[in-house]
């Protein structure tokens, strides 16, 4: 696998392979693609009890959405789920992953827990597992660029048609 640069990411997007939607050239680095908060975010309904992680654990069943019309507090130790605005269609044969960018890593924001694999082939926004590793409160603003897609070429094709294949919305 070999990570994509700006021309050759510019060029899949040219041929029409590689779809982002809205996306604007100003969002490329140079081997990378920022992404953007959109306008809602999932929260955490309480801390009462354990959650049992089970094959059928849905976090739809723990959590509820909250719009982003106003800037969230994320507090210390706290985890909510953001979702992208951008939706990312990929043909079979590219992946990605999804990183935080360093002005807020170094600020103490995780942009993903353990997720950031971004399977080949998929059509949809990518859900952001968003913690607060810092000792101080963190206000997430929606349209923000939080993270960064990191493209590869894979050896063969794949598409994913998993649970989260059509994640449209969170």
């Amino acid at each position: 696998m070999s990570v994509l640069t700006r021309d050759v990411i510019l060029a899949e997007i040219a041929a029409g392979r590689l779809n982002i939607d809205p996306f604007c050239p100003d969002q490329l680095g140079a081997a990378s693609i920022d992404l953007t908060l959109g306008d809602e975010i999932r929260v955490f309904e309480s801390r009462d009890g354990p959650i049992d992680l089970r094959e059928d654990a849905d976090y739809r069943d723990h959590t509820r959405v909250h719009p982003l019309d106003q800037p969230y507090v994320l507090e210390p130790g706290c985890t909510i789920h953001g979702i992208t605005r951008e939706r990312i269609e990929l043909p079979g044969d590219l992946c990605g992953f999804l990183e935080g960018r360093s002005r807020f890593a170094r600020l103490g924001l995780m942009i993903h827990v353990t997720s950031a694999f971004v399977q080949p082939g998929v059509a949809n926004r990518q859900v952001l597992e968003m913690s607060n590793v810092a000792d101080r409160p963190l206000r997430i603003h929606a349209g923000v660029r939080l993270c960064q897609l990191v493209l590869m070429r894979t050896e063969g094709a794949a598409r994913y048609s998993g649970r989260f294949a059509q994640q449209e919305t969170l």
